[in-house]
């Protein structure tokens, strides 16, 4: 290994102690109010919701399989991860962007923020997979990318459970649906809608919606960053 490698092995390791730690006494409470909330919410509107997200979801991954480009194959690791956070500074610009604008839009362009985002997201961890090697043509490569996602989005108990699922990918794989209709698009959305409910909600808010949106898009790509580049190195350490 050469210094670069050394230095983002032991980042990884840092990360990996950090995500695989279990959820504390506060986690838990605020996952217990979480979910009551969540059993407030009508049967058909989790439906709803469901379906959207799964749609907007699908959409992106559709295509984003054919605008994305080919793995990238000679490249050492400092290279692809100066590509990839390239790449995040771009997204995140425009996440940045994106969100001041709805945010000063009012309710109905604070809501249109939603799946533009996500889209936003979704393209940039296609673009973090092709750049470490991995080919979204393959349907498994697209379940880690929703891995990946929900890994930076959700509960401490669901991260640690995904952390494990995800360190062992290569086994676990073989065990998820092989059609993506059959993927637990519940949990997702409803994981993904916890964390950043209270950041969504204050977008709305007139005065604030503008900064808010701004500064809520900056953290949440980079939060999507950081796991991003740790998930990866993953399973390219795991290939030396």
């Amino acid at each position: 290994m050469n210094i670069y490698e050394e230095h983002a092995l032991q980042e990884m390791k840092k990360w990996q102690r950090e995500i695989s730690k279990k959820p504390s006494i506060i986690n838990k409470m605020t996952k217990g109010i979480q979910r009551k909330t969540n059993n407030l919410i009508p049967e058909k509107a989790h439906r709803v919701i469901t379906e959207t997200i799964k749609n907007i979801s699908k959409t992106v991954i559709i295509g984003s399989e054919y605008i994305t480009r080919q793995p990238l194959v000679e490249a050492s690791l400092e290279e692809r991860e100066r590509q990839v956070l390239d790449r995040l500074n771009f997204y995140r610009k425009a996440a940045v962007v994106e969100g001041a604008g709805t945010g000063a839009g009012g309710i109905l362009l604070g809501l249109a923020d939603f799946p533009l985002l996500l889209s936003l997201k979704m393209k940039f961890l296609f673009d973090t997979a092709s750049i470490y090697g991995f080919d979204v043509r393959d349907y498994r490569e697209r379940l880690y990318i929703l891995f990946v996602f929900q890994l930076a989005f959700s509960s401490r108990q669901r991260q640690v459970e995904l952390y494990y699922q995800m360190e062992n990918w290569e086994n676990y794989v073989h065990s998820l649906p092989m059609d993506m209709n059959d993927f637990d698009w519940r949990t997702f959305q409803q994981e993904y809608r916890d964390y950043i409910d209270l950041a969504k909600l204050m977008q709305l808010v007139p005065g604030i919606g503008a900064v808010v949106g701004a500064y809520a898009n900056y953290k949440l790509m980079d939060k999507l960053g950081e796991t991003a580049l740790n998930a990866y190195r993953m399973r390219v350490f795991r290939k030396v």
